[in-house]
């Protein structure tokens, strides 16, 4: 009776983590598993190795705990956030490509600076403008992306119905005022090894 109550409790925290692809931001919330493109269980192979690759970061050092952002789609691993020096960047990818079933690694990791207050709250301004635009745009599903921004230019992570979409995400992007650069990393369902009925 012990081991089922705990096989239970181990199934339902593994379960409880597959939502889809995870919006935050002002709007920040959760996207259901039927807005997302990918099949189920893609979905749950994407969580899995989130969490596993998370996991493993924060092992390897646990400042990296809020320093470091990463985010799986349909295998493909993307890094984020800062690290003190080369050497840091260069151990978090190995340790991404060496995450079981990657497909490919995007490491935008920057190296830390000066804390810049003037920088760090324009870079959260753009972010914040650009998530209320994607929302406020019917033709976006806003659920299906993450964004981040770094010295005026915006890191948009996810996944888009066809490229018309695409485009207009992008070009969402660089009508914010201030930006420097738009890195997208955005694929089309049609890209995805397996979708949705």
């Amino acid at each position: 009776m012990k081991n089922k109550l705990l096989i239970f409790i181990f199934i339902s925290v593994i379960l409880s983590g597959c939502v889809g692809v995870s919006s935050k931001g002002i709007f920040g919330t959760g996207v259901s598993v039927a807005l997302d493109p990918r099949s189920l269980g893609t979905q749950i192979d994407d969580s899995i190795m989130q969490k596993n690759i998370s996991a493993r970061v924060i092992l390897l050092d646990k400042k990296y705990l809020l320093s470091i952002k990463s985010k799986v789609l349909d295998g493909r691993i993307f890094l984020t956030g800062k690290v003190d020096n080369p050497e840091e960047k260069l151990k978090l990818t190995k340790l991404a490509w060496e995450t079981v079933g990657v497909r490919s690694v995007r490491n935008d990791i920057k190296i830390k600076e000066k804390f810049n207050l003037k920088q760090s709250s324009k870079d959260l301004l753009i972010t914040s403008q650009l998530r209320t635009a994607l929302v406020l745009n019917k033709n976006i599903k806003s659920s299906n992306y993450q964004i981040d921004t770094y010295k005026k230019k915006i890191y948009i992570y996810g996944i888009s119905i066809n490229s018309d979409e695409q485009l207009e995400v992008i070009q969402e992007a660089k009508e914010i005022l201030d930006v420097e650069d738009v890195i997208a990393s955005i694929l089309l369902v049609d890209d995805l090894r397996i979708q949705k009925d």
